[in-house]
C-alpha cells in the first residue's frame, strides 16, 4: 500500500472577533470548516488559498502570513497535512455560486463554534484559529515552490 497524505490549504479570516467558516455537507452531515481544500496540480499553496476561500465564500482572501502546518488522521484513516494562513477578505461576490458541497458562508465568533451548536468537520478547525489567537504567524517565505529542479539536483 502507497501512503499519499492529501495536501490541503485553510483561510484564517478573522473580522471584528468573528472568524469566515463553511457551512458544507460531509458523508450527510452538516459541518463547519475554515475556507479549505485540496492542492491541485500544478498549483502552489497561495494560489491554492486563495482559489479554495473565493470558491467556497465567495470572498476574495489575500493570504499575508502562514499560522502553522498540521498533520491530521481523520477517522477514515486518511492523512490531511494542511497549511493554514492568516490573510483578509477585501471584495465579497455574494451572487457567485458556491462550491457544490458548500450550504453557506458565515462570520462566528470562537465562542459559537464552541457552543455545542454546530459540529466542526475536524480538529484542525480550532486548532488553526486558537494558533492565530495565539499570536503564531509565519512569514510567506517559510514556503518554497520550486518550479523546476536546482542544476545541481541528482549530482553526486
Amino acid at each position: 500500500m502507497i501512503w499519499k497524505p492529501h495536501v490541503t490549504v485553510a483561510a484564517i479570516a478573522e473580522r471584528d472577533g468573528r472568524f469566515l467558516m463553511v457551512e458544507e455537507e460531509v458523508r450527510g452531515r452538516r459541518v463547519l470548516n475554515n475556507p479549505a481544500g485540496h492542492l491541485e496540480p500544478s498549483e502552489n499553496f497561495l494560489d491554492a488559498v486563495r482559489r479554495e476561500t473565493l470558491e467556497e465564500t465567495g470572498w476574495e482572501f489575500e493570504p499575508d502570513t502562514v499560522i502553522g502546518i498540521y498533520l491530521w488522521k481523520n477517522e477514515l484513516d486518511k492523512t490531511m497535512l494542511r497549511v493554514a494562513f492568516h490573510g483578509h477578505c477585501s471584495l465579497h461576490h455574494p451572487h457567485r455560486p458556491l462550491d457544490k458541497d458548500i450550504l453557506g458562508a458565515h462570520w462566528l465568533s470562537r465562542v459559537e463554534l464552541t457552543s455545542g451548536a454546530h459540529n466542526l468537520r475536524s480538529p484542525m478547525v480550532l486548532c488553526c484559529i486558537d494558533d492565530y489567537l495565539a499570536g503564531r504567524r509565519y512569514p510567506l517565505e517559510l514556503l518554497t515552490h520550486l518550479t523546476e529542479l536546482p542544476a545541481t539536483a541528482g549530482k553526486a
